[in-house]
């Protein structure tokens, strides 16, 4: 599990390797398209996108700062993306 599983009851450790199995089953960008659109708020949507483009320009060896100005967050989300980025995390992105 990627996620800390000490912080998830039981139950919740269910529901995430639910998650993670809904998720495999998805094929198209149709499917894709659909699942996101109806499990993510549009305000949760634009972070997503977001942070995908942060891991991006931070793979790509663009500053942190930067970063931040030219997407328009908080460099503390740019920093935690750093972080995850430096453990091994997107590794297919």
């Amino acid at each position: 599990m990627l996620i800390q599983t000490s912080k998830l009851s039981k139950e919740d450790k269910k529901y995430y390797r639910e998650l993670v199995r809904q998720l495999q089953s998805l094929k198209s960008e149709r499917q894709w398209e659909d699942f996101l659109v109806g499990i993510l708020t549009p305000a949760e949507m634009y972070q997503v996108i977001k942070r995908l483009q942060i891991v991006k320009k931070l793979k790509n060896g663009e500053p942190q700062r930067q970063i931040a100005a030219d997407l328009d967050v908080g460099i503390a989300t740019v920093t935690r993306g750093a972080r995850e980025v430096k453990n091994g995390r997107f590794k297919y992105v």
